[in-house]
Formats: structure tokens, sequence, C-alpha cells
């Protein structure tokens, strides 16, 4: 027979309403007893019911996460730290894969609200994101993360992309490399931000980039190896060659550097390569992989903890959290 709380309350000597408080993480519980009843929960190994307290509080306590792709290893990872800031708390993270598509995502986010989700966190794919609010309510508090949309008065969590961009440069230009090209992507604030690093740097070098050393493709998220392995080909093509390469994430490096080995040339003897995120095979490669980590497994911490807050205090004013880069180097760039 399950365990109620009427149960833990007559053992105890307290009331229903007391252990309901604790169960709820109310502060006016002294922690002592605090303490007695999460003992004699743990003791009868108590489990919510989840139905019950969503129907006397309001509440799903779900958190959606809508990602432009679930395999994607920045998302996967980002996903399993938010979902193990959110456990302590019981809640439940219902997961969704706009696949990089618009109406997909529009679709995925209605899905989700009509569940009921406690809060929204969502990696937009939207061009121009005008107003949330279009393809949501106005009840659900959300959480942009990665990607940015400056102009909406939204909570947001991510990286300094421009700094990424900066950093993974500039290592390039310390280590002698003068024809650096850039593979990027199109329309996503982490895309626009890291192609402002690079340009930023290149001209504080006094370093030209000549026309097509910037390879600016879509899908660098869902295909990004295929992406990257095409972008290198033509950046192969062009004469002079870039002796470095700089690109917007690991995938899309994984890719350029099987462009080059598959051409005959050497990594970084003969082109450098950098990407960016430092997923955890980065050191298995062939080549294993300079990279710029932006703290993935930090953000879907950090994220959780925000979630949390907004789903007990949905009002408060936006915040804007930006975690800084670190480099990361390995032999792709040190020959």
């Amino acid at each position: 027979m399950a365990v109620r709380l009427k149960d833990i309350a007559r053992d105890l000597g307290v009331s229903v309403v007391t252990v309901s408080k604790v169960l709820r993480g109310n502060t006016d519980i002294s922690d002592e007893t605090r303490k007695r009843v999460l003992k004699r929960m743990k003791e009868l190994n108590y489990q919510p019911n989840m139905m019950a307290r969503g129907l006397a509080s309001g509440r799903t306590y779900t958190v959606g996460l809508v990602v432009p792709d679930l395999v994607h290893p920045f998302f996967a990872e980002f996903a399993k730290a938010l979902s193990g800031a959110l456990r302590p708390s019981d809640r439940a993270l219902i997961l969704a894969s706009s696949e990089e598509d618009p109406e997909i995502e529009q679709k995925e986010i209605q899905t989700l609200l009509r569940r009921g989700v406690d809060v929204l966190l969502i990696a937009s794919c939207q061009a121009q994101l005008k107003n949330f609010y279009d393809i949501g309510d106005q009840r659900t508090p959300y959480l942009l993360f990665d990607r940015n949309f400056p102009h909406l008065a939204a909570h947001f969590i991510g990286s300094d992309d421009v700094k990424v961009g900066e950093m993974a440069t500039r290592h390039l230009v310390e280590m002698g490399r003068k024809r650096i090209a850039h593979i990027g992507g199109k329309n996503t604030s982490p895309s626009l931000d890291r192609l402002r690093g690079f340009r930023k740097v290149m001209e504080e070098e006094r370093l030209q980039v000549p026309e097509g050393y910037v390879a600016v493709r879509e899908r660098v998220e869902e295909a990004g190896d295929a992406v990257g392995f095409a972008a290198m080909q033509e950046l192969l093509r062009l004469e002079p060659r870039p002796d470095a390469v700089f690109c917007y994430n690991d995938l899309t490096a994984v890719g350029a550097i099987e462009a080059l080995l598959a051409a005959g040339l050497k990594v970084p003897e003969d082109v450098a390569v950098i990407g960016c995120g430092n997923f955890r095979y980065a050191n298995y490669l062939k080549v294993p992989l300079s990279s710029i980590d932006h703290g993935t497994a930090e953000l879907g911490r950090i994220a959780g903890e925000l979630a949390l807050d907004l789903s007990a205090n949905p009002e408060q004013p936006p915040r804007s959290v930006l975690l800084e880069p670190k480099l990361v180097v390995r032999r792709s760039t040190l020959g």
C-alpha cells in the first residue's frame, strides 16, 4: 500500500499541513522538524504523487526543452546537465527537437505548452523572433539558451561567442598562421558573434580575409560533419588555400579534418583546424581536435537552477548569463 502524507504525519505527531510544507520546500518550518520529516520519508520510501501535487498547486512539475538536434553532442550534454539540476526537485524534463526547422519548432513549442510545462527552455532556430509569445502563450515563463535575441526582454544563458571567435582566431595567429578561413553558420546569434570575433582579430592583426575565406552554411548543428567536409573541399579549391580554419563547432571541424586528410594533406602541418564546444570525443579523433570549451555542463546546471527559480517566481525581470570560454589545445593546431 502506498505511503500517504497522513501516515508520515501520524508517525511523527505533526499535522499533514506541516509534512506538506516540508515537501513543497516552505521556509516556515523549523530545521529540526524538516529533518525529522525528510528522515521519515526516506525510511518509508515515500514517493509523492506528482499528478495530485499538480492538481493542488496548478503546476505539472515538468520543464520543456526544445533544441535543434537532440543527438548533437552540445545539446545532448546540455540536456543531461539540465536534467541533473532538476532531478533533486522532482522535476521531469520533456525533450523535443526542431530539426533546425522553424515550423517544426513552433509545433513542438505548442505541444509542450498544451502539456502545461511550468517552464520552457529553447535554443530557437527562428531567423527573427520578434515576439516569443507569437508562438506560445503569455503565462509560461521561458528561458532562451545558446541562441539569443537581444531585442527581446527575455532570460538568456549562453557563452560569450564574440570571445569564442576571438580566442580561436588569436590562437591560430599565435601559431604563425596567416591565411585563416572560417566555416560558420547562418542566422543565429552564436554564428554571427563567432564570425564577429574572427573578423575583429583578423583586422587587429592586419590579416586579409580574401573572398571565399568565410564559408557560411546552414544546418551546422544537425549535419555539421557533412557541412564541414563540403565547405573544406571548397576552401581547398581557393588560391592560395588557407593554412588554418576556425570552425563554428566541433562537428564541422571533424568534417573539415576528414576533407583535409582525404585530399592528402596533413593536419596541422598543412592546415591547422580548431573547433568549438570541446565535445568529449575530441581527444580520440584521428587528429585530436583543438577547441574552445564554452562550459556545456555548467550551462545546463545554471539553466536548471534558473528554470526552478522561474517556476517559483515567474514575474522576475530578465537576466542574462554569459559563461567565459576556455581554449583547449590539442594536436590539430600544434604540429
